[in-house]
């Protein structure tokens, strides 16, 4: 057991990291695998299947024979049969992992930081199940020789607040002269279990 723990972490850890960099610009939130007797499945929930997909399927066939080509690569043996799904983020802008995208995408399009954050928040508020939201950038912003960091929030962000239902995310933003890092937090409104919905 703790042989094949090793070489499904390992498995897991190589997947996971070339799928970062090859679907970069996909707007993926998550990538989940999951594991049976005799399958090995691989879910991608991103906010432009058909990006992936491609025509009639075929980007969807060329990703999992590249994957199944890096395992090879790297001498994972695997004995489970490998199944690609790829499922459609319903809301986008109120997954944190692809507003977080979204601004790197900004960034690194040379656009102004400000404008960025600005016209991000303003996309991101505008969807109904969202109650507040905040973008925090730090590093050399607009190329500045000194790094500093900036954040914009709007609405509410109740961090000290158990119930809020609050989605993080964080990534980074390669510029020619080094990362910028981002933070993106989205408030969704409050969870409240059944008790407490009957009594209110």
């Amino acid at each position: 057991m703790d042989k094949k723990y090793k070489e499904f972490l390992r498995a897991d850890i190589l997947v996971r990291e070339f799928l970062a960099v090859r679907l970069r610009g996909a707007y993926v939130s998550e990538v989940a695998l999951e594991r049976s007797q005799k399958t090995f499945r691989i879910v991608i929930k991103t906010s432009r299947p058909g990006m992936i997909i491609g025509k009639s399927g075929e980007g969807a066939v060329k990703l999992k024979n590249e994957i199944l080509k890096l395992l090879g690569k790297e001498k994972v043996l695997l004995t489970q049969e490998l199944k690609l799904d790829i499922e459609e983020v319903r809301s986008p802008e109120s997954n944190s992992a692809i507003v977080c995208q979204m601004v790197a995408e900004g960034l690194e399009k040379r656009m102004p930081f400000r404008r960025v954050m600005k016209q991000t928040i303003e996309k991101v508020m505008a969807n109904r199940d969202v109650k507040g939201v905040k973008i925090y950038l730090g590093g050399r912003l607009g190329g500045a020789d000194m790094a500093r960091s900036e954040e914009l929030k709007r609405g509410r962000i109740p961090l000290q607040t158990f119930r809020a239902d609050i989605d993080f995310s964080r990534d980074k933003a390669h510029m020619t002269y080094g990362d910028i890092g981002i933070k993106v937090w989205v408030y969704k409104g409050d969870i409240f279990n059944a008790k407490l919905k009957n009594q209110s």
